[in-house]
């Protein structure tokens, strides 16, 4: 479980602008306009409510965000991985896990947004999120991921997951809910990711994020999403509000392009300044909060292969080690152990064995989403 998370999403606020971010709520009282993508008469009985799990109620009021949602967080609990897949059991976690929020953390509610059990329950977390959810208009300001809470459906999934996967219940379950959100908020499987796209952590664990590929093909064929309607390559949006090892990673590219940034994972005031350099140097639209939107990652990106080494090659290797290949050393070198693990990683995506590091490759690395993937059966 996740002890790091800022309640109110201080990136929503500035955002939106001072007065215009948040709708304040006590329990689900909410006033807000007519949903833009919601499907009419979506079923959600199968989503356990907190009424039905029995939650306490906030400690204070909760807030609705004012800006759209664009993508799926995915986390593990870091709790047992048990073999009791009962409903009961995961109205016991639902219960467990709020009292950890509330009475640990100091949170006014459960942080994420809903719940999977092992056993493939589907609860609601944070209040509100369920109401939200049928109304597919705006979400819970939560408390899953800093800089990504007023803007992403948080989900913690029951387990640590480490070393070992999900049971197939738990994917089934966790594959129903991501349909219903992308149907209910507009949002595709290549919107989907992991807490530590975002976040210096373990969460969701290595194993499981092998199977990200799976999931979201799983629920690109739900959607019946047309490939053509799938992005070449669809980056991790991080700016100037996140951090972690895919912020690290874009340190390093900017060093290796010139820019004497500090490579630590937190997203300081020289990272945004070489950002936003970058971006006007290179006739890319200079975003506000540093984004690193695709033209940026694309012009950033060097494309390496074994005759290569320096900087490049060591951010790449961070990465590959960050995300559990353990057989690679962070040197510089594009040794033979980089080249396999890169290979892994392009059949793991859909793509071409080739061992080098392209553009389409590098964004599989950094923990974006290729069109290709979708192509693997």
């Amino acid at each position: 479980m996740h002890f790091d998370h800022p309640e109110l999403d201080r990136r929503t606020l500035l955002r939106a602008g001072l007065g215009a971010a948040t709708v304040a709520v006590v329990g689900t009282e909410l006033a807000l306009p007519a949903a833009a993508h919601a499907a009419p008469g979506a079923d959600l009985d199968w989503i356990i409510s907190c009424d039905e799990w029995a939650a306490r109620p906030p400690s204070g009021a909760l807030s609705v965000s004012a800006i759209p949602t664009n993508k799926i967080i995915l986390h593990h609990m870091a709790f047992p991985n048990v073999t009791d897949y009962s409903e009961e059991h995961a109205k016991q976690l639902a219960r467990d896990c709020q009292d950890l929020h509330m009475d640990s953390n100091g949170w006014s509610d459960t942080g994420q947004h809903f719940t999977v059990s092992r056993g493939g329950h589907v609860l609601e977390g944070r209040r509100g999120s369920l109401e939200r959810l049928e109304a597919g208009d705006r979400q819970m300001i939560a408390a899953h991921c800093p800089g990504e809470n007023g803007r992403a459906i948080g989900i913690e999934n029951e387990g640590t997951y480490v070393t070992e996967a999900p049971p197939e219940d738990l994917l089934d379950g966790l594959v129903r809910l991501c349909t219903t959100i992308c149907r209910q908020y507009g949002l595709f499987a290549h919107d989907i990711f992991g807490h530590w796209d975002f976040r210096e952590t373990q969460c969701p664990g290595a194993t499981f994020y092998r199977e990200f590929p799976a999931v979201r093909r799983r629920v690109f064929r739900e959607l019946g999403t047309d490939l053509g309607d799938v992005p070449a390559r669809r980056w991790p949006d991080i700016w100037r509000f996140v951090g972690g090892p895919v912020v690290r990673l874009a340190q390093q590219l900017l060093t290796l392009r010139g820019y004497p940034v500090p490579v630590t994972g937190v997203f300081d005031a020289a990272t945004v300044a070489a950002v936003q350099d970058w971006q006007a140097r290179n006739g890319i639209p200079v975003d506000v909060d540093a984004t690193l939107t695709a033209a940026t990652w694309e012009t950033l990106a060097p494309e390496l292969d074994q005759r290569d080494s320096g900087v490049g090659v060591l951010a790449a290797q961070t990465m590959l080690v960050s995300k559990g290949y353990a057989g690679v050393t962070a040197t510089g070198e594009y040794d033979h152990p980089t080249r396999a693990a890169v290979q892994d990683l392009q059949r793991l995506h859909g793509l071409p064995p080739t061992g080098k590091l392209s553009t389409t490759t590098w964004c599989a690395l950094v923990g974006g989403v290729v069109r290709q993937s979708f192509r693997k059966h």
